[in-house]
């Protein structure tokens, strides 16, 4: 049990210090005709009573971050708060959860809800449950992490908390790191 609980923890330091250099769009990058943005996608809501449509966020900023209940980086949700607060709507921050790194997201949709209410006091807005890397990828995050598709990035989510931002114009801008404090200055800059 004990080299189990080890090995777990290693793991994790792994996977959460992988990639932890963040990424943006070349500055001479221009999105080709072929690729998509973020208004040809859509999601439902973590109640499920609603979707969630890209396009009605045209001229905004748009941070996706996939979000997990039970990991070493869940307190980001206290920082990701804050920020929506101060950002007060000029940005659009939406939390994804997802199940893919050691099942820290074991939770259904309604668990979810529940937990980041009671926890974090969350007001920004969530997404169902999905898949963010793997054969079941969400097909938002296969935009996301696919050069033929967005343009220029090929970072796929190396852990929880991986930060995506998206310009006003529905394209793929930058992509933070999963340890990467939304608070930072380098995204706060970049917001």
């Amino acid at each position: 049990m004990k080299l189990f609980f080890i090995t777990t923890i290693l793991v994790c330091c792994l996977f959460s210090c992988a990639s932890s250099q963040d990424a943006s769009r070349p500055k001479n990058s221009k999105t080709m005709s072929t690729t998509k943005n973020l208004y040809d996608f859509e999601l439902k809501s973590l109640d499920n009573k609603s979707t969630i449509k890209f396009s009605d966020f045209k001229g905004k900023k748009v941070m996706l971050i996939n979000v997990a209940s039970k990991c070493g980086l869940t307190p980001q949700y206290e920082e990701l708060q804050k920020l929506h607060e101060k950002m007060n709507g000029k940005v659009v921050f939406i939390g994804i959860p997802a199940n893919n790194f050691m099942g820290q997201e074991p939770g259904t949709n309604e668990e979810i809800a529940t937990f980041c209410k009671k926890n974090y006091g969350v007001t920004f807005q969530m997404a169902e449950k999905i898949s963010v890397i793997g054969s079941d990828q969400h097909a938002l995050y296969q935009w996301l992490s696919k050069k033929d598709q967005n343009g220029w990035n090929e970072q796929e989510p190396t852990w929880n908390f991986a930060k995506y931002l998206i310009d006003e114009n529905g394209n793929l801008e930058k992509y933070f790191a999963p340890k990467t404090s939304v608070l930072s200055e380098e995204v706060t800059k970049a917001l």
